[in-house]
Order: C-alpha cells, then sequence, then structure tokens
C-alpha cells in the first residue's frame, strides 16, 4: 500500500475509529492516542488485512485490542491518588450515590458470562451498530442484537434480584 493510499484510508476512517476509541477511554486524549496508536499498527500490519470484514471493524477490532493491552498494563491507582471528578455543586452524600451506583452496574456488568458482555460493552461503550459488531464476531446482525438485548434483560434481572 502506498503512503498516499493509507493517506487516503485514515482520512476515511479517523472519525468512527476516534469515536469508537473515545467511547472505549472516555477520555479524548487517550483517544487521540489509541486512534494513532490503532492506524501505526494498521500501518505495520496492512499487508496482512485479508479483506474478510469491513477495514472499520478491523480498524475498531485493533483498537480494542490495544485498549484492552493497555488496561491490562495499569496498575490501580492508590485510593488518595484518585482525580476529583466530584461536581463541586454537588453535595458529598449525592456523589457517594453516584459511586455507588456506578460501582453496582459495573459489577453487574462483570459477571456476565461472554459474549454477552462484550457484547454489551462494544454497543454502550464502544458505540459500534449491530453489524459492526456481529461482524467482530463472525456472527449475523441479528446474533449481535439478540445477544445484546438478552445482555441487557440479564443486567435488570440480576439488578432486581440485588434490589430485592
Amino acid at each position: 500500500m502506498t503512503d498516499r493510499e493509507f493517506e487516503a484510508l485514515y482520512r476515511e476512517y479517523f472519525d468512527p475509529v476516534y469515536r469508537y476509541a473515545l467511547g472505549l477511554t472516555r477520555d479524548v486524549h487517550a483517544a487521540e492516542e489509541l486512534t494513532q496508536e490503532t492506524f501505526f499498527k494498521a500501518m505495520q500490519s496492512i499487508d496482512g488485512f485479508r479483506g474478510d470484514c469491513r477495514v472499520q471493524t478491523w480498524l475498531c477490532s485493533i483498537a480494542k485490542n490495544k485498549f484492552l493491552s493497555q488496561q491490562r498494563q495499569k496498575k490501580p491507582e492508590p485510593l488518595d491518588e484518585l482525580p476529583e471528578t466530584q461536581d463541586p455543586g454537588e453535595g458529598p452524600e449525592s456523589a457517594v450515590l453516584r459511586k455507588d451506583e456506578s460501582m453496582r452496574l459495573h459489577r453487574l456488568l462483570h459477571a456476565l458470562p461472554e459474549p454477552y458482555k462484550e457484547v454489551f460493552s462494544l454497543r454502550v461503550f464502544g458505540q459500534l451498530s449491530f453489524r459492526q459488531i456481529g461482524q467482530l464476531f463472525g456472527k449475523t446482525e441479528n446474533w449481535a442484537c439478540v445477544t445484546f438485548h438478552r445482555a441487557r434483560a440479564k443486567i435488570k434481572a440480576n439488578r432486581k434480584a440485588e434490589e430485592e
């Protein structure tokens, strides 16, 4: 692939890959870095791209693998060094409740078996379409849709059981 062809690929797919990375990282700077690393990896391995999936799906799977690799390498931050995320106008009680609810939802998501956990994460956090998710798994768009809705139902059921 020539530099000009890769530059055209970069221009065409930068935005969807960046939006996907932003959904994964929830941080503008981290998403920019992840997007750059994704395209760098793609440039290194473009000859290995067989064309059995869409280019956007291939790039998003590179981004997902890079992101997961980064997460495995991260060390947990000590509690006293966590950044302050509380809204200054918000009282401490509501901040604690919001953090508790967030942790509860993350626990429920973490408890899901695969592929429900990954499909739900790709749809909600990665903002991928059902078609893209199906392609990542080598399945149909309908399979991805059904799996997502089953995951959501499992989360709701587990949440309700936890409340009782």
